[in-house]
């Protein structure tokens, strides 16, 4: 490639590309010359070919890529920028401390290996004799005074920081850049990395922090229910990372502000994720924050990610329960006392003998509630050897109970007994696949072969799957182990419905320990959802046998649990006019909430005639109003959803606009976890990327005197080159359509005389 110029005129060409304009200059000239000898108007013709010739030599000089070069001298020192990260993730205890810091500690928090290297002023060498000037800055993402909140949703861009410094520079010779290299928000800093290598400042990286994660444990979620009812236990799930490397045996400790507390013991393997729950019962109504730690463990450089608040709130009891059955079995009898005598729960039964008619005495009823205002009160149904026809339920009152379970998000417990009478709930004819039944709720496929069921010559037992260990419908202990050990002495039974398996999008907790076949062990506890309501199989009819030796201790606990977790979503808000039901429960910033919710007129009948509202209050205060969908149907539902767009509390109102009395508000935490993470490995990967691409070096604070003598060593930045591409501009087509409109009109009138 040459280069030559004419005072501020660069070009730059290939010798190929010199050797063509020649020759095509050449033969220009030759040409037009000859054209001016054989005209009979050598002037006029003269001009022209002179124009041509201006043309042709216009095309040449763009080819050898002129620019219009000036230079400006900059009368500043040469500068050197430092920029240190002061974002969350340094507060991470993992570097470590130079022998050239005085000092006890081995490892320090990042941070305070930056203050450290500042109160030495390092810098100081780069200044001397005047070369340089030194700039110190830092960035960090959240201002001081904002807010927990706030700064739990920061994160790190230092992609922008280092463009600021690099449009703000003065002069500049070179940057140094002190962090972890982990960003969270922006782009890569890659980006930047690439602009300072453009303009020829290199990009030194001075990495803090342990390229592997520190030894810690970290108790990374917990999820935790909105509510629970006063004087029963919820289940908290929790979840602990472990970056140590043995296995570790240490204690789950849940806290209140009561001082009250409770203790697990737990082993978290070495390098993984340890997820496990702990049960709390609620002790009073209200807001209560609880907190959920683990001490520290030996070895363990960070202490504060071992603990997390969450606020639950206790709800006072009122169940509504209905129980549908045939023959007067012992399951019925005694599930019957076990709901009759909780004082959280109000029964009704309705007991259609076959042979004796409708039962009557104290918590009985003589009609199946055929009204929606009298049916819409019941949080579960529990529907025992009952099917549709004679004496049983009709369709219309099968179809009543679907909707209430879909639509108004009650629970049906189906407990099927040896008369088979269930198999008649499948009632909707085959032919119409578009109609659906109460048996479509069924979570199981049942045998229609055996509509008796299976008897066992001998006490069979059931056994918990892993769901079931966990789930707090099967919990009868206080912890998952001493519940496994109640399971495995709890009496057998000696009969099983007729189940094939379990369906698609159920939840088995128990299977029959003895008998199974192609689809594996039969199942005994399913659980499944349907529409916004929950529902339970229990393939067997001898719960009652777990009194044996115990009385009530487990079979009250039992039911008394199903009843509170199937009404669980039924009752998050509950008011006499509108209730309202939501999930997810604790969404983060960023998610949709569903919003599900029935409304009743004054007589206390769906509300199928007018809207519901809801008034959405955001945590910093602002207020929007939606109106949720009228879903088609009987049952007075509505629908909607909205994004949680900020953590913290929203306040929901859901009312009827026409009736300032019929409404109900609920609370929703939109919880989230820190943008910017303390415990993570330094990103050595990205700040050596960074320096590479801008023809630096990454440096450890070990070699700081290297990077000073380095930097030294630099050139003075060269003066400000700007360069203006006469070749790229847009003035050179304009000229040159010009010059060739010129020649052709001229062309045109010398033809003319």
């Amino acid at each position: 490639m040459k280069h030559f110029n004419f005072g501020p005129l660069h070009f730059q060409a290939s010798t190929l590309t010199l050797v063509f304009v020649f020759l095509v200059l050449i033969a220009t000239v030759s040409l037009g010359v000859m054209a001016v000898r054989r005209s009979a108007r050598p002037k006029r013709t003269g001009s022209l070919e002179a124009l041509r010739f201006i043309c042709v030599a216009f095309v040449c000089a763009m080819l050898l890529g002129p620019e219009w070069r000036t230079v400006q001298e900059s009368d500043l020192q040469p500068e050197i920028a430092i920029i240190w990260d002061g974002s969350l993730s340094m507060t991470t205890e993992d570097a470590r401390r130079p022998d050239f810091i005085e000092g006890t500690e081995t490892v320090i928090k990042r941070e305070e290996l930056v203050k450290r290297l500042r109160e030495t002023e390092f810098w100081k060498a780069f200044e001397a004799d005047d070369r340089n000037r030194v700039t110190l800055s830092s960035f960090d993402s959240s201002p001081e005074d904002a807010d927990p909140i706030e700064k739990a949703m920061s994160g790190t861009n230092i992609n922008a920081a280092l463009i600021e410094t690099l449009e703000s520079g003065q002069n500049l010779r070179a940057a140094i850049f002190i962090g972890d290299g982990d960003w969270n928000i922006g782009t890569s800093p890659v980006a930047a990395a690439q602009q300072f290598r453009l303009k020829g400042i290199p990009l030194y990286t001075l990495a803090t922090g342990s390229e592997k994660k520190v030894p810690d444990l970290e108790l990374a979620s917990v999820n935790a229910p909105t509510y629970g009812i006063v004087g029963e236990n919820v289940q908290i799930p929790f979840t602990i990372e472990s970056s140590l490397g043995r296995d570790v045996r240490t204690q789950v400790r849940i806290r209140s502000d009561t001082g009250k507390e409770r203790i697990k013991d737990i082993t978290i393997r070495a390098n993984s994720t340890h997820y496990d729950s702990l049960l709390w019962r609620i002790e009073k109504e209200g807001a209560s924050t609880l907190s959920i730690s683990l001490p520290v463990a030996s070895g363990e450089l960070i202490q504060s990610n071992n603990s997390r608040d969450f606020v639950i709130s206790g709800k006072p009891e009122s169940i509504r329960v209905l129980v549908i059955e045939t023959l007067p079995r012992w399951e019925y009898r005694f599930i019957r006392n076990a709901l009759s005598r909780d004082p959280g729960v109000k029964v009704d039964c309705l007991l259609l003998h076959p042979d004796l008619g409708k039962g009557d005495g104290p918590d009985y009823i003589q009609e199946f509630p055929e009204k929606l205002e009298d049916l819409q009160k019941y949080d579960v149904v529990f529907v025992g050897d009952v099917g549709v026809g004679d004496g049983q339920l009709t369709t219309e009152q099968a179809d009543l109970i679907r909707g209430l379970v879909e639509n108004q998000a009650s629970g049906v417990v189906f407990i099927p007994g040896p008369q088979g009478n269930q198999f008649t709930l499948d009632y909707a004819p085959a032919d119409e696949k578009d109609q659906f039944d109460l048996a479509d709720l069924i979570p199981v496929e049942l045998d229609p072969d055996h509509k008796e069921g299976f008897s066992e010559v001998v006490e069979t037992p059931m056994r918990l799957t892993p769901e079931g260990g966990k789930s707090l419908l099967t919990m009868l202990g206080d912890d998952e182990s001493q519940n496994e050990m109640i399971w495995r002495g709890l009496p057998g039974f000696y009969w099983q419905a007729p189940v094939i398996k379990a369906k698609s999008g159920s939840t088995i907790l128990a299977v029959n320990e003895a008998r199974r076949n192609s689809s594996g062990r039969l199942p005994i506890l399913v659980t499944s959802r349907a529409g916004s309501g929950k529902v339970l199989y229990m393939a067997i009819d001898s719960a009652w046998r777990w009194r044996r030796g115990v009385e009530d201790l487990y079979h009250y606990r039992f039911w008394g649990q199903v009843a509170r977790w199937m009404s669980y979503q039924r009752n998050m808000a509950a008011g006499e006019r509108v209730r309202l039901f939501y999930t997810p429960e604790r969404p983060k910033p960023g998610e949709f909430v569903s919003l599900a919710a029935n409304a009743f007129d004054a007589n206390g009948a769906p509300l199928n005639e007018g809207v519901l509202q809801v008034d959405l209050t955001a945590p910093d205060g602002s207020i929007k109003r939606i109106e949720l969908a009228k879903k088609d149907g009987a049952w007075g539902r509505f629908t909607g959803r909205f994004k949680v767009s900020q953590p913290g509390k929203w306040d929901l109102k859901a009312f009827i606009p026409d009736d300032p009395n019929a409404s109900i508000e609920a609370k929703i935490i939109s919880q989230t976890d820190a943008i910017e993470k303390t415990g993570r490995p330094a990103r050595f990967e990205v700040l050596k990327e960074m320096a590479n691409v801008s023809r630096g070096r990454l440096v450890t604070p070990e070699k700081l005197d290297e990077l000073v003598k380095e930097i030294n060593a630099l050139p003075e930045p060269q003066p400000l080159v700007n360069s203006i591409k006469l070749w790229a501009n847009w003035i050179a087509p304009a000229i040159l359509i010009a010059l060739l409109g010129l020649f052709w009109v001229g062309r045109k009138l010398n033809g003319t005389f």
